[in-house]
């Protein structure tokens, strides 16, 4: 089964989602085709972005989708795979926010593809790819957008911590089935509920 995945890599629970996807690939036939999004796309002309409401970031919080959207433009999609794969360890996980270039070497990717972090060049690719992710589902969601073939399109799932082994394909399972109602709406309970793995 096919599913396209949007991401801003800057979201923490982006990474979360995206390492239940990479586990539930291993217990279900899923090819990925990672997608870019952007938070600050979506927050433009808001008064305050959530995201950044000192306004302290700017272009810096762009930076690694800017990256992405290169790695996917030159080196495919398997290569962005496994660049957000790195970059959200390095990001994420070790809180080394200045590993946008290092993570494209432990991606085994060009160096030289961080030139195009704090230029425009890749602007227009990213707005067009969080665009279509947006078109599925609506503008008055964040990041991630799941979309499944031929069966329909959700924000999220939002999860934390990622289920592993079966649990991750149970919850695969249970996207797919609410994906494919076209009514679905929405699914939510308070952070920090019980641990049903």
């Amino acid at each position: 089964m096919n599913v396209d995945f949007w991401f801003d890599p800057v979201c923490p629970y982006t990474w979360i989602t995206s390492r239940w996807l990479r586990e539930a690939q291993r217990v279900r036939d899923i090819d990925v085709r990672w997608r870019v999004m952007s938070l600050a796309v979506l927050n433009e002309g808001l008064a305050v972005d959530p995201e950044d409401p000192d306004g302290l970031y700017g272009e810096y919080m762009k930076a690694p989708g800017r990256v992405c959207a290169a790695v996917r433009e030159r080196h495919g999609n398997e290569a962005l795979g496994r660049y957000l794969d790195a970059l959200g360890e390095r990001l994420h996980e070790r809180q080394d926010w200045s590993g946008v270039a290092a993570a494209l070497t432990d991606a085994g990717l060009p160096a030289d593809l961080a030139s195009v972090a704090m230029t425009t060049e890749y602007d227009a690719a990213v707005r067009a790819s969080h665009e279509a992710g947006i078109a599925l589902v609506g503008d008055d969601v964040g990041t991630p957008v799941l979309s499944v073939d031929g069966v329909g399109a959700l924000f999220g799932p939002v999860v934390s911590p990622a289920p592993k082994g079966e649990a991750a394909g149970r919850l695969w399972d249970g996207v797919v089935l609410m994906a494919g109602v076209e009514s679905f709406h929405e699914f939510r309970r308070a952070y920090g509920g019980p641990d049903f793995s």
